[in-house]
């Protein structure tokens, strides 16, 4: 296939780096688990720690369809729109979660990398799809552009989770992370 030929090194780079950085996120989740659990603790893992499983997923499942000896552009751009379309309701679910959580009050950055970024990355890829066959040089290079924001978006929000757990659980402060009261 021609328009997905010249990205196999791109997606094989891209898909790996997910894989292991999901590998990674569930070392890092177990070796927090033995912290105190408090209430309501898992409605804010829902609204902050499942999404980056999920886009280092997402970026993953991208990288197979990409790589997968496809005999068309049709087969790709289903999947890739079905995941942009499932990805913008889910990101709904997440910012819902964000709001209904109240173990943590979410700051901008926060409400940037896990509702807004997300949302753009999943509606790029529902577009892409939509415009495979008019602008499919176009159209690649935009389901590239998720990837990698997807990839940026789950390494930024778990390094974030993780220095939170760090500096501000275990020092019991608030670094700059308010609490909701």
């Amino acid at each position: 296939m021609p328009a997905l030929a010249g990205w196999e090194n791109f997606y094989v780079i891209v898909g790996s780096s997910a894989g292991a950085l999901i590998g990674l996120q569930f070392v890092v989740i177990t070796l927090i688990a033995n912290r105190p659990v408090v209430k309501d603790q898992s409605q804010a893992g829902d609204a902050f720690a499942t999404p980056t499983v999920v886009h280092f997923g997402a970026v993953l499942l991208l990288s197979a369809t990409a790589a997968a000896p496809w005999h068309g552009l049709t087969g790709p751009a289903i999947l890739w729109g079905v995941l942009g379309l499932i990805g913008v309701v889910y990101e709904v679910v997440v910012v819902r979660r964000m709001q209904a959580q109240d173990i943590y009050k979410p700051e901008l950055e926060d409400w940037l990398f896990h509702g807004l970024l997300p949302l753009a990355a999943y509606a790029t890829l529902a577009a892409s799809a939509c415009a495979i066959r008019p602008a499919t040089s176009i159209a690649m290079f935009s389901v590239g552009a998720a990837a990698l924001l997807l990839l940026f978006i789950g390494i930024h929000n778990a390094w974030d989770a993780v220095t939170y757990h760090i500096f501000v659980k275990s020092a019991g402060g608030d670094s700059g992370k308010q609490r909701k009261e």
